[in-house]
């Protein structure tokens, strides 16, 4: 089923919002997120080295050079002002509390749960590595802020496992935070460690460390909501998307993101994880598809694919983050390539060197267990993998790479059939709808032909102003049941990551692609209420995350435009303006003033930046010149640090801003030649 830019009635529209904002919306079922996540318990095992009140300090045998090891102490955790050490083994690892600074969200964004009266209390624990022994020691810090816990002072459990690959806090039998270690320690001679006998009890040391294991529950663990969804940690986050429907299930994959890509000491750290729906209401998280188990592992962007009847998934290795391209794989597939004009087939855990480029994993049961190959099928890093509607196996190369290529099996064979397109270093995304072909890039590109025309026929249609681009990164686009197109991506909050994003999208006859809001995903609100002020007033919103519609009647002038005016308590310079030009088929997110409407920004095709999330303009809306309505989300949390604006235009444009600073607390609607009409407000639940 073909959805179009068809014409609306407003009086079908109305009555739909009548019924919208009598109750339909709060008693939807709201979408729900089944985790993995769980307690852990870490199997017994015989101390290497014990520490306790009266025994506040000791030697133990020197570890080998890359051993595990596991630290366990029982602390009483206080608020205090200056850093306070618990534990140290001097040249190795410290823990220390201290409070950090509230308006730094900097690597570990502590500030996401500050305590009622604004202090920020953190645990943290720094274990010294050596990347290279030529090298100085380097710092990788793994922390929590206190008021996570559900009672922040007080005795605590705290595990810290060092594996080799993994560094990870533990509190209360509860992973807190992890990192991805690069080098190991250097333990030097006869090694002692102390305790801080006024803040812990007792402490013991095992070498080599324990294995964790996860605590079954009865009842799984849930996340309300998907839409604008992270992980529940304070410092994780959502990086790249890639999507597939693939029989009667929807799979969102994302690169797990902590630190804004400053894991692994900045080199990413990402990895796939997993999610998946068959009805958009009852989500479920899965084990990661691609896990870290090895140093050299940081993995780039990929897709889902269909290939031999069996979901795969493709990824690029990012190893050159980490070491010399001459140390890695690439020159290796290279050679091959050029030597036969096709790609070879290397089992990389049979190299002398460290993998890198394109390999894939294979899911066992065709729903989720994944297993990774450990085929090198191409030295592009970042492969966008696909099986076309005429049944080829096909790639789109990105990072390292450019061009189209096919081949007859995954593993190996890829030949380049359109070397120039597309140009490469971004992610870019197949798919065709209708009789139309599409590529996406992952921030700025975008390119559609018939799908009967020849390959070199793609038109570019962000410098003819047809982009859809709202503020997404890195979007896939997936086709669902009943001919639906869905996309998703990544809404830029720190960094390299940020919250999930999803709209649906529409097609008009013309091949020209819109979104909107997915109605089984829309946040649940509370009761809605009228606006009845006059326009140009301030309006106090009870909560800062809300819902707000309102219906628009152009005027006869092109120049008349609407502004609803977002501020907060804190800075003027915080305030945004979300604008609508109907007679000249724009809109905007812009800076705030206090007494006039905001500058005029740039779109995308005259240089402005929609990947950026802040302020940025979108052109040639779609059937604004007849009554339409605006619906816009704003969502406030301590974690983001600011807000998230979604806005919905005429049911068939959608932007995305996120504002940091920004916790609104009232808005105004400005008004230049149109009439504004049915505004009403809904806090959201959650």
């Amino acid at each position: 089923m073909k959805h179009s830019f068809a014409k609306k009635s407003f009086l079908i529209a109305g009555i739909a919002a009548g019924l919208f904002w009598q109750g339909c919306a709060t008693s939807k079922k709201a979408a729900q997120l089944t985790l993995q996540s769980t307690p852990w318990h870490f199997a017994n095992g015989i101390a290497s080295n014990q520490l306790s009140q009266q025994k506040t300090s000791a030697a133990f045998p020197v570890p080998p050079a890359k051993s595990s090891f596991t630290v366990k102490l029982k602390a009483n955790l206080q608020p205090t002002d200056p850093t306070k050490t618990l534990l140290e083994i001097p040249g190795v690892l410290k823990v220390t509390t201290y409070k950090a600074n509230p308006a730094d969200r900097k690597m570990q964004n502590y500030p996401a749960y500050p305590m009622p009266d604004g202090t920020v209390p953190v645990l943290e624990a720094s274990l010294k590595l050596y990347p290279k022994a030529e090298e100085p020691g380097r710092d990788m810090v793994v922390g929590i802020p206190l008021a996570m816990l559900k009672k922040p002072f007080g005795e605590h459990e705290i595990a810290l496992d060092f594996s080799g690959v993994r560094w990870t806090l533990y509190v209360d039998d509860e992973l807190v935070d992890n990192d991805f270690p690069l080098g190991y320690p250097k333990w030097e001679g006869q090694n002692t460690w102390k305790i801080n006998p006024a803040l812990v009890s007792n402490a013991e040391l095992f070498i080599p460390g324990l294995k964790p294991e996860k605590v079954a529950l009865q009842t799984p663990r849930t996340s309300p909501e998907i839409q604008y969804w992270t992980p529940g940690y304070h410092n994780a986050w959502v990086g790249d998307v890639a999507t597939l429907y693939h029989n009667g299930r929807y799979h969102v994959f994302y690169l797990f993101d902590r630190r804004g890509h400053a894991s692994k000491f900045g080199k990413g750290g990402h990895y796939f994880e997993h999610i998946s729906t068959t009805d958009f209401k009852t989500w479920t998280e899965h084990e990661a598809a691609t896990p870290i188990e090895e140093q050299w592992e940081t993995f780039g962007t990929g897709t889902p694919f269909i290939f031999d009847n069996k979901l795969s998934i493709s990824y690029g290795l990012h190893t050159t983050r980490l070491y010399p391209k001459e140390q890695t794989a690439l020159p290796l597939l290279w050679d091959y390539y050029n030597k036969n004009g096709v790609t070879g087939t290397v089992k990389y855990d049979t190299l002398s060197v460290y993998p890198a480029g394109s390999t894939y994993s294979v899911s066992e049961d065709g729903i989720s267990n994944f297993h990774k190959t450990k085929i090198l099928f191409h030295p592009c890093e970042n492969p966008s993998v696909y099986t076309d509607p005429e049944g080829r196996l096909r790639m789109l190369a990105n990072y390292g790479a450019k061009g189209t290529w096919e081949s007859k099996d995954i593993a190996g064979g890829w030949r380049s059939i359109n070397p120039g397109f597309p140009p490469g270093g971004d992610c870019t995304f197949f798919f065709r709808w209708g009789k139309y072909d599409y590529v996406i890039g992952g921030f700025t590109g975008f390119w559609t032909k018939p799908a009967a025309a020849p390959e070199g026929d793609f038109t570019d249609g962000v410098k003819a102003g047809l982009d859809f681009y709202n503020g997404m990164n890195v979007p896939a686009v997936s086709q669902v049941k009943d001919g639906r197109f869905i996309i998703a991506g990544w809404i830029p909050i720190a960094g390299w990551g940020g919250a999930l994003g999803i709209h649906e999208m529409i097609q008009s006859p013309e091949g020209r692609i819109g979104t909107k809001w997915m109605e089984e995903i829309i946040p649940q609100t509370q009761s809605a209420k009228a606006i009845n002020e006059g326009l140009g007033i301030p309006v106090t919103v009870d909560k800062p995350s809300f819902m707000l519609t309102f219906d628009v009647e152009p005027g006869e002038d092109v120049a008349s435009k609407l502004g609803v005016l977002l501020e907060g308590a804190g800075s003027e310079a915080q305030a945004c303006e979300m604008q609508v030009s109907p007679g000249a088929k724009r809109a905007q997110y812009g800076i705030g003033k206090p007494g006039s409407f905001a500058d005029a920004e740039k779109s995308l095709r005259e240089g402005g930046a929609p990947q950026s999330v802040r302020n940025y303009a979108i052109e040639n809306l779609s059937h604004t010149d007849k009554p339409f309505t605006v619906r816009m989300l704003l969502k406030y949390s301590d974690k983001f640090g600011g807000t998230l604006i979604d806005t919905e235009i005429a049911g068939e444009r959608t932007m995305i801003s996120f504002r940091p600073n920004l916790k609104i607390n009232n808005l105004t609607f400005r008004n230049s030649g149109l009439k504004v009409k049915n505004v009403k407000i809904a806090s959201l639940k959650y």
